[in-house]
């Protein structure tokens, strides 16, 4: 299984980016995809994750409102569509593959499978 995330940059304050994680590799019925990312000297933090099947999502309380993540089964493809972003949701962004059930969605200990990060900056 293989995952590749893409889509950071250098966005403004109140500006938009769109993620997209790219998996290949796997049948991912009963698995969910996860948005983890992590600040320079700060922890890896749950952002949102999705069940491939079902499409059921879970959000950090500090996104929710401003970020959507979705999927797209054709085209193997996750998404999180990040609005009104603060300086503060500058980190790398990776993506997670694994199968948790639903009330450890946001335990990173759950995800097996883990793609190399986007850098996301957002300048104040």
């Amino acid at each position: 299984v293989q995952l590749q995330a893409s889509g950071g940059g250098l966005v403004q304050a109140g500006g938009s980016l769109r993620l997209s994680c790219a998996t290949s590799g796997g049948a991912f019925s009963g698995y969910a995809l996860a948005w983890f990312r992590q600040a320079p000297g700060k922890e890896r933090e749950f952002v949102s994750a999705i069940r491939w099947s079902g499409g059921n999502t879970v959000y950090a309380d500090s996104v929710k409102g401003r970020f959507t993540i979705s999927k797209d089964t054709a085209k193997n493809t996750v998404y999180l569509d990040m609005n009104r972003l603060q300086a503060d949701d500058t980190a790398v962004y990776s993506c997670a593959a694994g199968r948790p059930i639903i009330p450890a969605m946001r335990s990173p200990s759950m995800y097996y499978y883990w793609g190399p990060g986007t850098l996301v900056t957002v300048s104040s």
